[in-house]
């Protein structure tokens, strides 16, 4: 029998509904989404795929059609619909039972969990990105690295402490960068900043993170504030993606993190980098937060004072350069913009 695909509208309840309810036999949650593809028998959900950018997500088919060449289908229908959208390199969350079907249409696996696959295919690799990294930022091979993975929205002098403390105590230390956009202050804004705020040390190289660390990719609930069932499977999806390719490819024995009192999401995920970087030779170390009056340091208490205008005691609280921004023109717009949100990093 010859199946076509059907694009859900996402605006319509009742299409939506209908999905999730078909993917709850799967044990499968619909969400984040902005393209689903259905296939139907006889009026009937019999599979589904969907995707979030360039993240392929909620996969299913019903086992009484499987092994009919359906999967093909759908991830060649989404596949055609990523290139529309000019993506030519993407990453597959499913089920490892499932491994076997996306490496016959050409997908790898980065890393998978109890649980949780993650899977690329494209234009592009892990491989291909470390590689680039190495020479556009002149990592040599002899030398051995610490590092810190830092969104900074915006930098603090909390951030600044963590860095400090690094560049003491190791002979080179980089820094990568939350590349996702999904902070209040742009990537830009916030590479920058963490750059004119650690030119005093010298052996303090600032990396952007790319599409493997902390993305929608390796650990999408960063960004959601969610703490569920799958945060855990997600938090060991990124801290093995770091511990198995980047310290091992560019010679990182060190990865510093600051202790979170305010984010369950951000301490479950300091917990699982303490089990997983260990089994790849890294060592894991956790810094209490600097703080000012009993208060830790956070970018979310600066936010919370920019909401309410008490630049002066941002001032406090952030070095020289992140305050010279804030008072800038683009980062009066940028505060302006956070009033009206309410974004967990």
């Amino acid at each position: 029998m010859y199946y076509n695909t059907q694009k859900i509208n996402l605006n319509s309840k009742i299409e939506v509904n209908r999905v999730e309810e078909f993917l709850k036999g799967f044990a499968l949650k619909y969400e984040d989404v902005d393209y689903t593809l259905i296939i139907e028998e006889e009026g009937e959900i019999i599979a589904t795929c969907s995707k979030k950018n360039n993240i392929v997500k909620c996969f299913a088919v019903s086992e009484d059609h499987q092994g009919q060449g359906i999967s093909n289908i759908l991830i060649t229908d989404i596949t055609n619909k990523l290139f529309e959208e000019g993506i030519y390199h993407n990453f597959i969350f499913t089920k490892p039972s499932n491994n076997f079907l996306f490496q016959g249409l050409g997908y790898k696996v980065i890393v998978d969990t109890d649980k949780v696959s993650l899977l690329e295919a494209g234009n592009k690799n892990i491989h291909s990105e470390l590689k680039n990294i190495k020479k556009s930022y002149e990592l040599k091979e002899e030398e051995q690295y610490a590092a810190l993975i830092m969104n900074c929205n915006p930098f603090t002098l909390g951030h600044k402490y963590i860095v400090k403390k690094a560049a003491m105590e190791n002979r080179n230390v980089i820094i990568f960068v939350v590349e996702e956009e999904k902070s209040s202050f742009p990537f830009q804004v916030r590479f920058q900043l963490i750059k004119e705020g650690v030119k005093e040390f010298n052996n303090v190289t600032v990396i952007p993170g790319g599409n493997y660390i902390i993305s929608s990719a390796t650990f999408p609930n960063y960004f959601l504030r969610k703490d569920d069932d799958i945060l855990k499977e997600y938090t060991k999806i990124d801290g093995n993606v770091f511990g198995k390719y980047f310290c091992k490819e560019l010679n990182i024995t060190k990865r510093y993190v600051g202790s979170e009192p305010y984010c369950n999401v951000t301490n479950t995920y300091n917990e699982t980098l303490r089990e997983v970087l260990p089994k790849y030779g890294v060592e894991v170390e956790i810094i209490e937060r600097c703080e000012i009056e009993n208060k830790a340091i956070s970018a979310s208490r600066v936010r919370e004072l920019l909401k309410e205008n008490r630049l002066e005691e941002v001032r406090e609280l952030v070095p020289l350069t992140t305050y010279e921004f804030l008072t800038s023109s683009l980062g009066k717009d940028i505060i302006e913009k956070l009033k009206l949100r309410d974004l967990p990093h």
